[in-house]
């Protein structure tokens, strides 16, 4: 029992020892971010009230190395991202907010499924934004090392929210990587897209919905988005299909992505004639647009014929499982029609 308890005291004695030597590089590190704030010509009264909040949040850096490695599909995540629930909870709240969703879309050509879709999947409607202090989890990020670089870039659009007035220290919360608000922007994201739609003078994605849904509907606008089209159809492929004309997987950044969709897009006419079809096995619209094939698992999982707005979604988080989610439960909110 003795060596058990002085095996116990040793370990929390280095503990102990780890975490003060952890606070005093955090605190070092800090001191260095609030001079490079000064050169960046930040006002000393913001940068002293920013930093003076700014603690290390281990838990941060333990969800950042331990995300999830379960081995998914597109057949087993969308059940779990679209349950029945929320596609229910999705209709409603189109209906409930139909008039301003519609006036949104019209005056900045996005269809309003498609905002709804983006506001339930990235915070369940508003109702999950994260708890985390912004300043803490993004100083805390950069800290780590790992990606340095991004996140004090964050730091930085973060100390530029703050300035403009947009929301106040104390109530500066998001998820625990820096993503903000019903919308969950990163702040650089805020920075570009986010909206003052009621013209209060603030950009409030955290607690305004109609600023959440303007700077939706923005975002997806200035990344292309053409609301005479769709996001995309899931279909079948002959038997004898050639594989080279799937959309390439693995790619490292978006321009190599955009490279390989533009080696896969054709015609829909000219997939027709390739062997692809609805998924009920009827022909493809006889309509002059184009699409990539995308193949979010493998050849024996779900296929889709991607359309240009395809590109938006994966702009806003290049992932094929979310961007065929956000168009998946854009569909179950238009059909059947409310």
């Amino acid at each position: 029992m003795i060596k058990k308890l002085t095996v116990l005291v040793s370990a929390l004695c280095l503990s102990s020892s780890v975490w003060a030597n952890t606070q005093e590089k955090f605190d070092k590190y800090v001191a260095e971010l609030k001079v490079e704030a000064q050169a960046k010509g930040y006002d000393q009264a913001l940068i002293d009230e920013a930093f003076s909040t700014a603690k290390f949040k281990k838990k941060v850096i333990t969800n950042d190395k331990n995300q999830p490695e379960v081995v998914e599909t597109l057949e087993t995540y969308l059940p779990k991202r679209v349950p029945k629930w929320k596609i229910n909870q999705a209709r409603k709240l189109y209906k409930e907010h139909k008039e301003i969703l519609e006036k949104i879309a019209n005056e900045y050509g996005v269809q309003a499924r498609f905002i709804v879709a983006l506001w339930g999947l990235e915070s369940n409607f508003g109702r999950i934004q994260g708890g985390y202090p912004v300043i803490s989890a993004l100083v805390t990020l950069a800290f780590d090392g790992r990606r340095e670089a991004m996140y004090k870039r964050q730091l930085w659009a973060a100390l530029d929210i703050l300035k403009a007035g947009h929301i106040t220290l104390e109530d500066f919360k998001g998820s625990w990587a820096g993503a903000m608000g019903q919308t969950q922007f990163m702040p650089t994201s805020f920075n570009s897209y986010a909206v003052d739609y009621d013209k209060d003078g603030r950009k409030d994605i955290w607690t305004t919905e109609v600023d959440a849904f303007a700077s939706i509907a923005n975002y997806l606008k200035q990344a292309g988005w053409d609301d005479n089209l769709t996001w995309g159809r899931q279909v079948k492929l002959p038997d004898d299909f050639d594989n080279k004309y799937i959309l390439k997987r693995g790619t490292k950044t978006r321009k190599e992505w955009l490279g390989y969709w533009k080696k896969s897009e054709r015609n829909l006419a000219d997939w027709q004639a390739l062997g692809l079809r609805r998924a009920d096995g009827t022909d493809l619209p006889k309509v002059d647009v184009t699409a990539a094939l995308v193949m979010p698992d493998d050849i024996n999982g779900r296929m889709y014929l991607a359309y240009d707005n395809y590109k938006a979604l994966m702009h806003w988080n290049r992932s094929y499982y979310f961007a065929t989610s956000v168009g998946y439960l854009s569909d179950r909110i238009a059909y059947p029609k409310l």
